[in-house]
């Protein structure tokens, strides 16, 4: 419809000018000496008409000529820019396919373009680093090292590779750098936290993982048995005497203490230090809340001296508790050793027997064996001691 009306406008306009030319009677005469031209008026607009177009049409030639070499330059950047974000995207598909190689050439390519050099690097430094060539993925890195507008995007990919790769000092140097800049998200903490358990700094393990837990970043499961480690390795390593193992121990939150493996682990501590009285004090209060057969062992090795009253209470405790779990074989020999300390013979092989029928683990089987083997010599019956002693050796053969 608009072409119609066009057509009918451009008609009508040409109809009117040939009416106005045809009753025009005006006359142009140019005079330049020794020269005269005579022209109609109506040939005189029609050739102005003619020269402003030919003028119109000479200047936009000159214009769009000189404006080539930038078009040109235009098209050739627009070609380099479609080209490099082409090779950005199959960068990124192929790494995402697991095609580390193809991910790394294009990443290459893709880094021709100066506004992809940043990307295309953290791109190609996994590539390389999947690959396992080291080198190249450090080469990578470094060149955009004084890129601040990816600094924080480099050391975050830093730090994990090079967890990745267990090289735990080197990443810890990435996130102090990274804590520096005032990046602490919750990604950067996950990385420091498996840096910090690799270079086994278990003090920084147990800050990180407390952080972690309030911002419920990290599966209780996994948070208990960071902290399980953390503890044990602080219990074993860190308290070389009264004093220090104390000093660890009470370090610990409340909470912690009474976890059953984090008890056990100070029991053995305490006990190798000769801390006894500890040591019971622990598993007691352990057991109150969580019955746990490992602190039964704990507790057995830290029994109190003959006639003592730590002894008697030692058995007053495992009494009450076999009211509560009376066919627990570890109780039933905790009870039977400590008994036998005591020198209550009869009372010691009864709770030792039943421990010996109860027991399904190799572990305890041995050991029940050893004790009735030792309770035997003790009160004169060698061939009672000789056959335990035996069952003792079979059973460490299992």
């Amino acid at each position: 419809m608009r072409i119609f009306i066009r057509l009918l406008i451009l008609f009508a306009l040409a109809v009117g000018l040939a009416i106005g030319a045809r009753f025009n009677p005006g006359n142009v005469v140019l005079f330049f000496p020794p020269y005269r031209i005579d022209l109609s008026l109506n040939l005189f607009l029609f050739s102005l008409l003619v020269l402003f177009v030919v003028i119109y049409f000479i200047m936009g030639a000159i214009v769009t000529a000189r404006k080539m070499p930038k078009k040109v330059a235009a098209y050739r950047q627009g070609k380099r820019e479609r080209d490099g974000n082409k090779a950005l995207r199959e960068a990124l598909k192929t790494l995402f396919e697991g095609r580390f190689g193809y991910a790394e050439k294009a990443a290459m390519r893709a880094s021709e373009l100066p506004e992809n050099v940043g990307v295309a690097a953290l791109i190609g430094a996994r590539a390389a680093h999947h690959m396992s060539q080291f080198e190249r993925r450090d080469t990578w890195l470094s060149g955009i090292e004084y890129d601040q507008a990816y600094k924080v995007a480099r050391l975050v990919t830093s730090t994990e590779l090079l967890v990745d790769q267990h090289q735990s000092e080197k990443a810890l140097e990435a996130v102090r750098e990274l804590h520096l800049n005032g990046s602490r998200h919750i990604q950067v903490l996950r990385w420091a936290l498996k840096a910090n358990q690799q270079a086994r700094k278990w003090p920084e393990v147990l800050k990180l993982v407390r952080t972690l837990d309030k911002h419920h970043a990290l599966h209780p499961a996994l948070s208990t048995r960071l902290k399980e480690l953390a503890y044990e390795d602080l219990l074993r390593d860190h308290g070389h005497d009264a004093e220090s193992i104390r000093r660890v121990w009470f370090g610990i939150p409340a909470n912690d203490r009474i976890s059953a493996f984090v008890a056990y682990q100070a029991a053995i501590a305490f006990n190798a230090r000769g801390l006894f009285d500890d040591a019971r004090g622990i598993v007691e209060k352990a057991l109150a809340e969580q019955w746990d057969d490992r602190l039964l062992r704990a507790y057995r090795d830290a029994a109190a001296s003959e006639g003592s009253a730590a002894l008697l209470s030692q058995i007053d405790h495992c009494e009450k508790w076999t009211n509560e779990h009376p066919t627990d074989p570890e109780l039933a020999l905790t009870l039977g050793v400590l008994c036998l300390r005591q020198k209550l013979w009869g009372k010691a092989q009864r709770h030792m027997e039943q421990a010996l029928s109860d027991a399904v683990s190799a572990v305890t089987v041995r050991e029940a064996n050893l004790k009735l083997a030792q309770l035997h010599e003790a009160i004169g019956q060698e061939t009672e001691a000789a056959y335990h002693y035996r069952q003792c050796a079979i059973a460490t053969t299992l």
